[in-house]
């Protein structure tokens, strides 16, 4: 079944940024590269962490296309790629604008439901004196 709108290639990618960044410490790696390049040893320093262990988390954010690497001499700096936080961003603008209609249209029907005069509550059946009860068997 293919569903309106949906790409594959496109929801592989954002199950990928996701995905990387479900984790804090990746968050906040991300977070570091978006102030500017750095290298393996810069991004390590305010963790508890070894360097191997930045190193795997770095790949995982690689691999989803949010940092890259590259060589400069003797040095391999690390650097924030935007193209995917942009195309995440996309994705979740277009559910916050569907879910603000929903709401908007919500509100509406409140205001009308709230202005209009209140009923008074339906009034129970009498009954006809001398009449029974109907059987139960």
């Amino acid at each position: 079944m293919q569903l309106s709108g949906y790409d594959k290639a496109a929801s592989g990618r954002l199950d990928a940024t996701f995905a990387a960044l479900a984790d804090p410490t990746r968050r906040a790696l991300l977070a570091r590269l978006l102030q500017g390049e750095a290298s393996v040893t810069e991004l390590a320093a305010p963790f508890h962490m070894s360097q191997p262990a930045i190193s795997k988390h770095l790949k995982v954010l690689e691999r989803a296309g949010l940092v890259s690497r590259a060589r400069d001499a003797q040095r391999r700096p690390v650097k924030a790629e935007p193209k995917p936080l942009a195309e995440a961003a996309g994705w979740l603008e277009a559910y916050r604008r569907t879910l603000e209609r929903r709401f908007e249209r919500l509100d509406a029907l409140l205001d009308e439901l709230q202005s209009r005069p209140a009923k008074p509550p339906p009034r129970p059946p009498t009954r006809r004196p001398g009449a029974r009860r109907p059987h139960r068997s």
